[in-house]
């Protein structure tokens, strides 16, 4: 070790030689946002900036999936990862640097395409926390692997890498990062043990009726109705089978039924989605529905059972609750945020690692219009509709790098540092 300060105050020294190029990347990256499974310039310039900090690089992994991997002396392993996929959302914000991108989804339409998800944060962030322990090697030791996933909007991302060699590429992890930038005031990190973002369960019912012309209701078994009086129970679910100390979300999205107004359709497709943070409540919850609306369409006489289709599936994010020591350096660090009700598709391969490697999520803040406020209780005063989390059309999205993050970069650099050289995190 050389120098004055603690190790991880050594490391970030180096953060006035990154943001300049933070800054010109970032833009970039919003500027040119690429669909799920189609993060190819993404991926070929995360690869590249790796490359240059003298990572060794592994490209496709999972069709479009980067992995970095840099050795240091003995020390245990550190994975930080961030998602590089961008959102079917057209961006109004008007910026100088906006997405104007289309590009064909997986139903081959053409959508407009913006990182209204942060996922260019994510990216910028991790590329930045790879740079400052490439530039500072004296001041830690051990295996820093940088994992940029894609698909994480579609939920299959994680699984495709997992497939295709992952494991053989990063071998043991001992701890591993993620982070996710989050409606709260700019510059606080929070973190909590155990649940922080929720499981995902999207399901799509087909209930049969038996069709008629509207003139004749007496002769139809009227699907609308069924469908609304599924609806109409399922309310109960959360409310009368769940206990109040469960948090837990079931929302009807998407009823279609029919195509005029007098004619009776002979089935109706009922679309919902499932938040919960234990798989004790999500079981729970998705048998209820199956049972509600078997009993319905019983109750209406269906000529033919349901059809359930469970998709887009996502497990909780989960921190260790032994690795929740404050890392080194971090002034602004919200305990407890409350868990949210957003899914991502970032447990999956620490579940399935042979080692059970220890993980935590932080979430970063990217409000401007409070600034220094932190949110009672953990949660943002000001309700933004949409993607949860997202720096909406028609907000501002800022850069990792813009000066009011007081130091861009720590998001995923400070939690690593604190791996690498933390005795509180007690990795060695």
């Amino acid at each position: 070790m050389t120098g004055t300060g603690s190790p991880a105050a050594r490391v970030l020294a180096g953060l006035d030689r990154t943001r300049p190029w933070q800054e010109d990347f970032y833009r970039h990256l919003h500027q040119h946002p690429e669909l799920s499974h189609q993060e190819h310039d993404t991926a070929a310039q995360v690869a590249d900036r790796l490359k240059g900090f003298g990572y060794q690089v592994h490209e496709g992994i999972g069709g479009t999936g980067v992995v970095g991997v840099l050795e240091n002396g003995k020390g245990p392993t550190v994975l930080l990862r961030a998602d590089m996929d961008a959102l079917p959302v057209r961006e109004e914000t008007g910026l100088a640097y906006a997405s104007t991108v289309t590009a064909r989804d997986q139903d081959s339409a053409e959508v407009p395409v913006m990182h209204a998800c942060g996922h260019d944060v994510h990216v910028t962030c991790l590329l930045g926390a790879a740079a400052l322990l490439a530039g500072a090697p004296h001041d830690w030791q051990g295996r820093v692997v940088a994992l940029f996933q894609p698909a994480e909007e579609l939920g299959d991302g994680a699984r495709t890498m997992l497939e295709d060699r992952l494991a053989d590429v990063v071998g043991a992890v001992d701890v591993a990062f993620g982070q996710h930038v989050l409606p709260m005031p700019a510059g606080v990190v929070g973190t909590r043990p155990g649940s922080t973002l929720s499981a995902a369960d999207s399901m799509r019912i087909t209930v049969h009726g038996r069709g008629a012309h509207g003139s004749m209701p007496q002769a139809s078994v009227d699907p609308v109705v069924l469908a609304a009086m599924i609806v109409i129970r399922l309310q109960t679910v959360v409310a009368r089978e769940i206990a109040p100390t469960d948090p837990a979300v079931l929302t009807v999205g998407s009823i279609q039924a029919g195509t005029k107004s007098n004619v009776i359709d002979d089935h109706a497709v009922l679309q919902l989605n499932v938040r919960s943070y234990d798989e004790q409540t999500r079981g729970t919850i998705l048998d209820a529905v199956e049972r509600i609306v078997n009993a319905e369409s019983q109750a209406s006489a269906s000529p033919r059972e349901p059809q359930f289709e469970l998709f887009d599936r996502f497990p909780p994010t989960q921190r260790s609750r032994h690795h929740h020591a404050r890392p080194s350096g971090v002034r602004r660090l919200l305990r407890r945020p409350r868990p949210r009700p957003t899914a991502a598709d970032r447990q999956r391969g620490l579940q399935r690692h042979p080692r059970g490697a220890r993980r935590a999520l932080h979430v970063l803040g990217h409000r401007w219009d409070r600034p220094g406020q932190l949110p009672s209780g953990g949660r943002s005063r000001t309700r933004l509709p949409g993607h949860p989390g997202q720096p909406l059309p028609r907000l501002r999205p800022r850069s990792p790098a813009d000066p009011r993050h007081r130091h861009p970069g720590h998001g995923l650099g400070r939690p690593c540092l604190a791996g690498l050289t933390d005795p509180l995190h007690d990795l060695r």
